[in-house]
């Protein structure tokens, strides 16, 4: 068999591996733990010592998804360094980086060296190779997982200055520890091999490192060449992942080819590479959110094939003799990070309650320390399997013990903004519409119609109450909490906000927050807006595309359409919540609702389930029905009771 052959099979396998581990890795998700997790955890069962789904080739014959992978991974890190972002809390950013840089490095080399004796592998090494071993593992103790922060803070809507601070701690932590990487692997490189540490070896190192920091320039100059083409997006993907791979091809000629006719290898580093051409497209381009979101879309994919490749490479004969090793340098891990914190809090200014829980948002790991293990166990094929073996283990229970920590910070510090409790359903429908004009005043009075309780809200002062005889109309100073409470706006089955995009969303934000309000209408005036209200749940109504979205099922479905808009006679929808015990468990083909009456739909948890007549209702689910006025009172009087 050639060697394409046995690569091509590889692969095949390892497709079929990644594809099943994508989809396996979702339950541990549902136990609230991460996704990456999950793909190490199949990996690791599909490798050689388990399942046997994937041979002990898999690592070398598929190094090149490692190496785009890696590449990959460097601008990621680097795209969410975004300069301009992170002036406002610069100082407590600056010294808490400093703490956790400078202390966790130095505190856990120095920890790492001394306990080398309850390391296996380390036990037997001369002094330089100690040293080296325990920088090596000291950097990638730095390293933070961007890409988890993010998840955490968007999944508690977080905002405020601890969370811009740990932001911008992550970014800047995960840029500058490739470049402290690529100077401990040189000197690493030198101290195993027992080469001179002199000023010979400093000024080649400065080539490196010089050399690394102009091709990085160059790759990102090709970066926003390619990101110019007038291009299908998938086509500038390939070419972002193909700039990443021949930076790892150029990496592995020089190295080679220095060694053939100089008898020294010459090692520029790819990742510091990619890290500063990302940064230069991030920074200097105009090109920053079409690059970002190009890396977001291809992501999931990188991702799946890399944390994957990794469980399957890591050996289970290691990890069961070292995992007691593994636990005691996650301790040490946490015990420097929070001396860092309490060290860089204190120079920054920080209050009390930021020092003593500032080094929450830094224990959870993922992409950049994996691929610097991997990168350490290819340069240094005698140790390099255990040291990733141990490291993949340290790693993993930072992703399991460093979300919740995350969580728990933000939640101490308040800044927190996850959805309050829906209040609880009191047996009437009521509406509030904030903002009056036309619009907002026929939508009272036909939600009147429909046996709404539908009541106004304004600020203005040139509105009378006197003007709208048939409807409730409050006036306020402000839409701030304390205004809305006083105005019974908890009751509200339903809030429509009919003002400004900016007046909207503060007041969305205080409805979703602190009120709970189960459905929050909004009227949209610039579709740029859309995403912000989006991820507060609200209802949209865009009324630049509303009225052609309307006539279009009027064309397409005259008969759906008129009859959902109320335009049949007699004939109406409504939604209405299972409230009544007597109707849990009962199938809907049992339920004897009128003859007129059909179930178009069935929402439980925020979510629309697909209905069948087996189908058997929950308390809490919202039943979206049709049919006669008549017919869906008494529906509504059986449900709800």
């Amino acid at each position: 068999m050639t060697e394409i052959q046995q690569i091509a099979l590889l692969l095949g396998g390892f497709a079929i591996v990644a594809v099943a581990a994508n989809q396996i890795a979702g339950f541990f998700q549902k136990a609230k733990l991460p996704f990456i997790t999950g793909l190490l955890v199949i990996g690791l069962f599909s490798g050689p010592f388990i399942f046997k789904l994937l041979p002990k080739e898999a690592g070398s014959g598929l190094q090149f998804i490692n190496d785009i992978s890696l590449a990959f991974i460097a601008f990621a890190a680097a795209a969410e360094l975004y300069l301009k972002e992170l002036r406002g809390q610069m100082k407590s950013i600056k010294w808490m980086t400093f703490g956790q840089l400078a202390v966790t490095f130095i505190g856990s080399s120095v920890l790492i060296y001394f306990l080398a004796g309850q390391i296996e592998f380390m036990r037997d090494m001369n002094n330089s190779s100690k040293v080296a071993v325990a920088i090596l593992m000291a950097t990638i103790f730095v390293a933070r997982s961007p890409a988890s922060a993010i998840a955490v803070i968007n999944e508690m809507r977080a905002k405020g200055p601890f969370v811009q601070m740990a932001m911008g701690v992550t970014v800047i932590k995960d840029f500058l520890v490739i470049i402290l990487f690529a100077i401990c692997l040189s000197i690493a490189t030198s101290l195993v091999n027992g080469n001179p540490f002199d000023l010979q070896f400093l000024l080649f190192l400065l080539a490196e490192l010089a050399t690394s920091f102009a091709l990085g320039y160059l790759v990102g100059r090709v970066l926003i060449l390619a990101l110019k083409l007038r291009a299908n997006p998938y086509v500038k993907m390939v070419l972002i992942l193909a700039v990443g791979y021949s930076v790892y091809l150029l990496y592995y000629f020089v190295k080679h080819y220095t060694l053939d006719h100089f008898g020294h290898e010459f090692h520029i580093e790819p990742l510091l590479i990619c890290i500063i051409g990302s940064f230069i497209v991030t920074n200097y381009s105009r090109f920053r959110y079409e690059f970002i979101k190009l890396l977001e879309e291809i992501g999931p994919i990188i991702y799946i094939c890399f944390f994957t490749l990794t469980g399957a490479s890591v050996s289970i004969d290691i990890l069961v003799k070292v995992i007691g090793v593994a636990f005691l340098l996650f301790g040490i891990r946490l015990v420097t990070m929070v001396v860092g914190s309490i060290i860089g809090g204190s120079l920054a200014g920080d209050s009390a309650l930021f020092k003593r829980i500032g080094w929450m948002p830094f224990v959870t790991q993922a992409g950049v320390g994996l691929g610097l293990a991997t990168i350490v166990a290819n340069t240094f094929p005698v140790f390099g399997a255990e040291f990733q073996t141990i490291v993949v283990a340290v790693i993993v229970l930072n992703q399991f013990v460093g979300p919740p920590l995350f969580k728990w910070s933000i939640q101490m510090v308040g800044e927190a903004r996850t959805k309050a409790n829906t209040p609880h359903f009191d047996g009437v429908r009521d509406a509030m519409i904030i903002g009056i004009e036309s619009q907002s005043v026929a939508l009272a009075r036909q939600l009147k119609e429909h046996n709404w309780e539908a009541e106004l809200l304004t600020r203005s002062e040139e509105i009378e109450a006197s003007e709208y005889p048939d409807l409730v109309v409050h006036k306020v100073n402000d839409f701030d909490v304390q205004s809305l409470i006083d105005n019974n706006i908890e009751k509200a089955e339903a809030v429509v906000l009919m003002l400004t995009d900016e007046e909207n969303l503060a007041i969305a934000e205080v409805l979703y927050e602190k009120i709970g309000t189960k459905d929050i209408v909004v009227r949209l005036n610039h579709r740029y807006n859309f995403e912000k209200f989006h991820k507060l749940d609200c209802l949209i109504v865009d009324p630049a595309t509303a009225m052609v979205s309307l006539m279009d099922h009027l064309v397409r479905s005259p008969q759906a359409a008129t009859l959902l808009l109320g335009m049949q006679e007699n004939q109406d929808t409504m939604d209405v919540e299972v409230q009544n015990p007597n109707l849990r468990g009962l199938a809907l083909r049992d339920l004897r609702l009128p003859s007129d009456v059909i179930v178009l739909s069935v929402n439980r948890g925020g979510q629309s389930i697909i209905t069948h007549g087996y189908t058997r209702l929950r308390l809490g689910d919202t039943l979206t029905v049709v049919g006669t006025n008549s017919s869906l009172e008494d529906v509504a009087l059986r449900f709800e009771r």
